[in-house]
């Protein structure tokens, strides 16, 4: 069959639509150097050029202790859901660091997929300002522009290896990492000074590491070569040598491969789990799909009771390959605490993105604007940070660079979309309207991706990708795939408005409060003004950059109309 796509006029940003990749929708004039040889963006490097009383009272404060700037851990999980209950294998990680520390109930990823978030996390930017549009090299995962411009000017690693950061990278980076076709091997992505980074996408055996540039293999012995536990190792043995006095400060991005696929578990935990299936949420396996878009109409509906227990196999795997990374956080902790620097040492856990089994008769991936691909996991533990708190803030993956500048005592970059929430972190500093009080509205978007390399038992389509026979044929993506949505959380206003760049120019709006697993899409009963302002709203978001993202975030609708106000037949009210 053939997938026709088209452009919203006007509404969605005219970036990407072809697998060629196009010039970026904003440019670089004005890149210049101050006087210490730091790149500059618009002539200014960080957003103010003077402190706020947010940074004179942090730096003076319990987040920086005896003086000293804080030690930084990030460990980022990959494809983690947070809707199908993914964090109950991390028993361990909840009672460090949830128990420990904070744990933030509105995380978002602003797009559900892996390079694209993940260049998110490293820039603070929105996918239309980093321009990686999917995982391929042609949609710029570590594609040229990508290399030359956003990893060396605005990711946020060059800055705090200035700040004299010892810094520390192991793990998955960028899917397409380590390939001839994206700088090789060698290429050691800048302001790291110890790498291991993993060549390509996630697998637990049969990989090679950038090892400081130099290619480590491993195979399939599984005391040796299970990929989390080397990562695991890998760190330990860089705590065991570091040296607080003489190292300075580190940051530590640890990058465990689970639970991606294949989502291999370590042996020991094989046969962990094996009582429990795959979570029967409302929206899991319906045949009612008609009122969603083109993709999620697509045959069969619900899936047969072989690709069920398919699925259900994959959920169990995804919670035991999950026991491995509880172990690398539990020992990572315990390896600071040996040492003495826990007490200043902030430690961070999230996700890429969140994953979907059965959802919709969808059975597996992310890519889907839907809550259970958005929403993740945050927990943080750390100097000033509240033992057993519950933050109800949004914070997004373009938060995250931000938020690790501002804990080394910089100022984030101008270029960042994102903002930082360290002081939503302290119980003693509280709010000085470094974020505005309470983000209500936020971008997802996502530009669909086919595939060369298509199963023709199942299609012959290049516009179409992920389609597997063992899943009945049900593809997890394709080229018209393309949407910008967003998604407003207040008390009276919790909703997703969508517009997908399709032949059908498809719309879907859903009532979070009241219809949580998006069971029933509400656009064809929106009332004309309230789309009118849907549509404005989604275009500037679309299109914002910096600090204009920042004050879009910080706007409202009236919160004081209910829901049912907004469309003609609502379905709170039937």
């Amino acid at each position: 069959m053939t997938q026709i796509v088209r452009l919203f006029a006007g509404i969605l940003p005219t970036i990407v639509l072809s697998p060629v990749l196009v010039a970026p929708a904003f440019n670089f004039d004005g890149m210049n150097s101050d006087v210490d040889g730091q790149e500059q963006y618009r002539g200014v490097v960080y957003r103010g050029s003077e402190e706020d009383e947010f940074d004179r009272e942090y730096k003076g404060s319990l987040f920086r202790s005896n003086g000293i700037p804080p030690n930084i851990v990030f460990i980022l999980a990959d494809d983690l859901d947070l809707t199908l209950e993914g964090m109950t294998p991390l028993e361990k990680t909840k009672e460090i660091l949830g128990s420990g520390g904070a744990t933030f109930s509105n995380m978002f990823a602003t797009t559900p997929i892996c390079c694209p978030s993940r260049s998110s996390i490293l820039t603070g930017q929105y996918q239309h300002n980093h321009q990686v549009l999917n995982n391929s090299i042609p949609g710029n995962c570590y594609g040229d522009t990508w290399r030359a411009v956003h990893e060396e000017k605005f990711s946020f690693a060059p800055y705090l290896k200035s700040m004299g950061y010892t810094t520390f990278y192991a793990g998955k980076y960028l899917n397409q990492y380590g390939h001839e076709r994206a700088g090789g091997i060698r290429r050691i992505p800048i302001g790291w000074d110890h790498w291991a980074g993993l060549v390509g996408n996630s697998v637990y055996y049969n990989y090679t590491l950038s090892v400081d540039g130099n290619p480590e293999e491993h195979g399939d012995r599984p005391d040796e070569d299970y990929l989390t536990n080397v990562i695991k190792n890998k760190s330990l043995d860089f705590l065991a040598k570091y040296e607080p006095e003489t190292n300075g400060p580190l940051f530590m991005f640890i990058a465990p491969p689970a639970p991606h696929a294949p989502y291999t578990p370590e042996p020991k935990y094989e046969k962990a789990y094996s009582y429990v299936r795959a979570l029967r949420t409302p929206n899991f396996n319906t045949d009612n799909v008609d009122d969603k878009h083109w993709l999620l109409r697509q045959g069969p509906h619900p899936l047969p009771a072989g690709v069920v227990d398919e699925v259900d196999e994959f959920f169990r795997d995804r919670w035991r390959s999950l026991l491995s990374v509880d172990d690398l956080v539990s020992d990572v902790y315990n390896s600071l605490a040996e040492k003495g620097m826990i007490d200043n040492t902030f430690i961070v856990f999230t996700s890429d993105h969140g994953y979907h089994l059965g959802q919709f008769s969808q059975p597996i991936d992310k890519r889907q604007p839907y809550e259970f691909d958005i929403r993740v996991p945050l927990y943080v533990r750390g100097p000033g940070v509240e033992a057993g708190s519950t933050r109800n803030e949004v914070v997004l993956n373009i938060d995250l660079a931000p938020t690790f500048m501002q804990m080394a005592g910089l100022q984030p970059l101008k270029s960042m979309d994102g903002e930082s929430f360290l002081p939503h972190m302290s119980r003693k500093l509280g709010n000085h309207g470094l974020i505005p009080d309470g983000r209500k509205l936020f971008l997802v978007e996502y530009h669909g991706e086919g595939s060369k390399m298509v199963n023709e038992q199942c299609t012959d389509d290049t516009n179409m990708e992920g389609c597997r026979p063992d899943l009945a044929c049900k593809c997890q993506d394709s080229t018209n795939n393309t949407y910008a949505c967003i998604r407003n959380v207040e008390e009276h206003l919790d909703f997703l408005y969508c517009q997908f760049q399709d032949m059908e120019h498809f719309e879907e709006f859903y009532d979070i409060r009241h219809d949580p697993y998006q069971l029933v899409n509400q656009a064809g009963s929106l009332q004309g003004g309230w789309r009118k302002d849907f549509r404005k709203a989604l275009k500037s978001l679309s299109q914002c950059f910096g600090v204009e993202c920042h004050q879009l975030s910080g706007a409202s609708f009236d919160r004081q109309v209910p829901m049912a106000e907004l469309m003609h037949n609502p379905m709170n009210s039937r």
